[in-house]
């Protein structure tokens, strides 16, 4: 194997989903300027708008989009300036 071709700062980083204060501790090598304490330890933060715990595929909490009902109303509104 190749030697220093690895990341030198590949640790443990908290994750933290700010829609619903979920946090969560993996590997990475991201560069932060915050840190958080978690169970008196101190980790470098990352904060994220969306994560599997707030995600709507992941909880089920979908929005059904009516894109075809968007489609024929865009046609229609604009169907006065179609050229023949």
């Amino acid at each position: 194997m190749k030697n220093d071709i690895h990341p030198t700062n590949y640790r443990l980083v908290a994750f933290k989903d700010m829609s619903n204060e979920d946090v969560f501790i993996t590997k990475s090598t991201v560069e932060t300027k915050e840190n958080i304490e978690i169970e008196g330890v101190e980790y470098p933060l990352v904060k994220l708008e969306i994560s599997r715990t707030s995600h709507p595929y992941y909880t089920g909490k979908s929005k059904l989009v009516d894109t075809a009902g968007r489609i024929d109303k865009f046609k229609n509104k604009y169907k006065k300036f179609k050229k023949d």
